[in-house]
C-alpha cells in the first residue's frame, strides 16, 4: 500500500501541482492588456486556456495532500514537524491559489486592463510556486523526521 500511496503523492504532484504551477506563471504573459495593440505575445485564447488549466489542475491537484496526509499516517509519520510544516505552507498554497490568484485571473480575462495590474498577479504566482518549492524540499530533506521510520 504504502510504494502505491507514495507513487499516486509524487505522480500528482509532479502532473497537477506542476501543472497549476506553470499555468499561474504563464498567464500573465498572455493575457489581453489595454494599450499594446499588435502584441505578438498576448492572446486571449492562450490566456483562458491556462485559466482552465489552473483551476482543473489544482482541483485534481487536491489528491496531493489527500494522499500526503494518507501516507503519512500509514508511515506514522503525522507528528513530525516537516510533515506538519508541509501541510501548512500546502494550505498556504491552495488558499492563495483560491482566494487570489484564480480570482484575479478571471477579472483579467474579463475586463482587460493596464499591465502594471498583472504585476501582483505575476508576484503572487512567483510566491506560489515558491511554496511548493519549499514543500518540495522539505519531502526530500526531512528535518525533524524520527530515524528509521
Amino acid at each position: 500500500m504504502e510504494p502505491l500511496l507514495l507513487s499516486v503523492h509524487v505522480v500528482a504532484g509532479i502532473v497537477f501541482v506542476g501543472g497549476s504551477a506553470i499555468a499561474t506563471s504563464l498567464f500573465p504573459r498572455y493575457v489581453p492588456v489595454t494599450g499594446e495593440e499588435g502584441s505578438q505575445e498576448r492572446s486571449r485564447a492562450v490566456a483562458a486556456a491556462l485559466h482552465r488549466i489552473t483551476r482543473g489542475y489544482s482541483i485534481a491537484g487536491l489528491i496531493v495532500p489527500a494522499a500526503g496526509i494518507v501516507l503519512a499516517f500509514v508511515q506514522g509519520r503525522t507528528g513530525e514537524i516537516w510533515i506538519t510544516l508541509a501541510m501548512v505552507l500546502t494550505a498556504a498554497a491552495g488558499f492563495l491559489l483560491a482566494v487570489q490568484i484564480y480570482p484575479r485571473q478571471r477579472d483579467a480575462l474579463a475586463t482587460p486592463g493596464a499591465r502594471d495590474r498583472l504585476r501582483a498577479l505575476s508576484m503572487l504566482a512567483g510566491v506560489y510556486n515558491v511554496l511548493w518549492t519549499v514543500v518540495v524540499v522539505l519531502m526530500i530533506v526531512r528535518p525533524g523526521a524520527v530515524e528509521g521510520a
